[in-house]
């Protein structure tokens, strides 16, 4: 997802100029022209990826509650990483946005295994 995004495709054009990535400074003093994978997911020196990771675990086929203390903590953390570079409100309608996508792609998840499951039962 990170690749083909608009910070991945700015990293894919970029990586190789040091001017734009300059790899022989700490990631704190870096003044990237885009964010790296490590910029959100290492944030603050972390070596634990998934601590700070995004909220959709297994590409939002968990069907975790979304409400429960664990996913506010790492919701706000989410956004306050965007915060960085962006407005707190550019965050937020984009983690919005990212909700929506996960109830669909869940739908489409549910959906594919009902299909195969009666293309089974009709001894497909």
């Amino acid at each position: 997802a990170y690749d083909i995004g608009l910070h991945g495709v700015v990293y894919q054009v970029n990586k190789w100029d040091p001017k734009q990535f300059d790899w022989t400074k700490k990631l704190a003093d870096a003044d990237y022209v885009g964010p790296t994978c490590q910029y959100c997911h290492m944030r603050g020196g972390h070596h634990n990826v998934q601590r700070f990771g995004t909220v959709y675990t297994s590409m939002g086929m968990s069907m975790a509650d979304r409400g429960a203390p664990i996913w506010k903590e790492k919701r706000d953390h989410w956004a306050s990483v965007c915060d960085d570079c962006h407005s707190p409100r550019f965050a937020r309608e984009n983690l919005q946005a990212l909700d929506e996508a996960v109830k669909d792609a869940g739908l489409k998840y549910r959906e594919t295994f009902q299909v195969a499951a009666d293309l089974v039962k009709d001894g497909v």
